[in-house]
């Protein structure tokens, strides 16, 4: 899924190269590249790249398009905000009251 961001042209326009982004931002430099090709990226690292880019989170629509605050908050305080598809373990009998 593409996803619309102006990671690659603040980036340039602030004469910063992908590994001195990467560095800041505490990422890979093909996270980076992934990144500014349009792929999606965990809140986390968007919050990163946010922030190594010199902006505030308030200012996250510079950067990414429609990354709603909450999620990148929640993000930056560990929570996971994703939809992704988590595996649920089913109980077997044993430990369970009959009823």
């Amino acid at each position: 899924m593409a996803n619309v961001n102006n990671v690659r042209k603040i980036r340039e326009s602030k004469m910063m190269s992908k590994a001195e982004l990467a560095r800041k931002a505490s990422v890979t430099v093909q996270t980076i590249d992934r990144i500014e090709k349009g792929n999606d990226c965990r809140l986390d690292t968007k919050r990163k790249i946010i922030l190594a880019l010199g902006y505030k989170l308030g200012e996250r629509s510079k950067v990414f398009a429609e990354t709603p605050l909450a999620d990148i908050r929640g993000a930056a305080q560990g929570k996971s905000t994703s939809k992704s598809k988590v595996k649920v373990r089913r109980q077997t009998g044993k430990g369970r009251k009959q009823a």
